[in-house]
């Protein structure tokens, strides 16, 4: 029955992506293609963003302490050097030479609720006492970058702060002003008009406030963004917020996964920020995470407290064969090729002539699970060498047809699949 009714809830996703396809895409497509045009010169967003952003473990509760903090500890855990680059009060993302780090700031509450006299947007003074520039000089002192959160409407979520609808222009030259480089986008408290109609406006108001700043819609798959977000900004969330447990962490990859063929260099599905760390999930369950998501070439933006990382989530979110995964220069999403019951293989091809594979047990208990080269694009008689990403070594064995493997519940394996002859 669950599975009947998973099926059905992509099924009805489907069809909902043709209905809204010419609706959203031509109510963007008159303003928007010289807009996607500044964007790509920028140069931003040519692989998925990673960093980190405060907003799964401190909600509101962060300052600038926190923010230099975390700044310093992703470049004394060696995860800046990995790409963990953008410090969030929003989000992430990432440049390739010389190598600078995203480090996402507070994700919302860090301004005042009034704006000043001449309606500037006002750092809240108790918790960010030496002001956005500061901290922006903080964070890029360290070789990383810094985000930060505003909204499509008259407050932000949380209603602590304005949003930036009306003030467009007057917030993206404060930005720019601060030194930031990235800015996540919400929905709340809108006028109601489409966010087709209001996106734009804040990407005009960024491509004419002097610097380049990654452009993060967080309008929660409401009116199926990756149908218009390339041409508007970098990434586009696809889902509601996740949640730290396993059935939303399905839930929300299922949903991104529908719209795999929209995602590309400069313009990412966004299945929201990572869970692992935070403590609801078992290890093996935050494995299966960051491996979906490190397939289905979704922003890495980490949830966690860096500061006080454990052993098991420092291996996970520092496996460079997983992230390298996620990283190719291909670009091209994952999806989930097949599907028996709880057994799914999610593939997605690689530069290289390589594919990467996931196989995975959404059951409680232990699955044998096949990948058939018919399913994953592979040539039938090919010969496969299979390196195991989480175990870091090459197969013995070499694959012809398929790859089988015994997944234990709740859990995956990820290969990298090389063809050999």
């Amino acid at each position: 029955m669950d599975v009947c009714v998973v099926v059905a809830v992509l099924m009805l996703c489907s069809m909902m992506v043709s209905t809204a396809s010419s609706m959203s895409m031509n109510e963007a497509e008159n303003s928007s293609e010289e807009l996607r045009g500044n964007l790509l010169a920028n140069g931003l967003g040519l692989t998925p963003q990673m960093g980190w952003n405060s907003w799964n473990h401190f909600n509101c509760k962060v300052d600038e302490k926190v923010i230099k903090e975390t700044a310093d500890a992703l470049v004394s855990t060696g995860l800046a050097k990995l790409g963990y680059i953008y410090v969030n009060i929003a989000k992430w993302a990432q440049e390739t030479e010389p190598e600078l780090l995203f480090l996402t700031f507070p994700d919302d509450c860090w301004a005042e609720m009034h704006r000043d006299a001449k309606g500037n947007l006002l750092p809240k003074n108790s918790t960010f006492p030496s002001g956005i520039k500061a901290l922006a000089d903080y964070v890029h002192s360290k070789g990383l970058k810094l985000g930060i959160y505003s909204d499509a409407g008259q407050f932000t979520c949380s209603k602590t702060m304005p949003g930036s609808l009306g003030h467009e222009e007057q917030d993206a030259k404060t930005f720019a002003s601060w030194g930031i480089d990235y800015l996540k986008y919400d929905n709340c408290y809108n006028d109601g008009t489409k966010p087709t109609v209001r996106y734009p406006v804040m990407t005009r108001a960024l491509t004419k406030a002097g610097r380049p700043i990654f452009f993060s819609l967080c309008e929660w798959g409401d009116l199926h963004p990756a149908l218009w977000g390339f041409k508007v900004g970098n990434s586009w969330r696809t889902t509601n917020d996740i949640s730290d447990n396993w059935n939303s962490m399905l839930s929300i990859i299922d949903l991104n996964e529908v719209y795999a063929d929209l995602a590309r260099p400069g313009g990412w599905n966004d299945p929201d920020m990572l869970e692992v760390g935070n403590g609801g999930m078992k290890n093996n369950e935050y494995i299966a995470h960051f491996s979906l998501w490190a397939i289905s070439k979704a922003p890495l933006l980490l949830g966690c407290d860096v500061r006080n990382l454990t052993k098991e989530t420092f291996n996970i979110i520092s496996n460079q064969e997983v992230i390298a995964v996620n990283q190719d220069s291909l670009g091209i999403q994952a999806k989930k090729v097949r599907m028996e019951g709880n057994s799914e293989i999610w593939a997605g091809p690689l530069s290289g002539n390589r594919v990467a594979l996931v196989l995975l047990n959404r059951a409680t208990v232990p699955h044998s699970i096949t990948g058939n080269w018919d399913d994953i694009g592979i040539p039938e008689n090919s010969v496969i060498e299979a390196r195991d990403v989480w175990e870091h070594k090459t197969l013995e064995t070499r694959f012809v047809g398929n790859l089988t493997a015994n997944v234990e519940p709740h859990s995956c394996k990820m290969f990298v699949l090389k063809p050999i002859a």
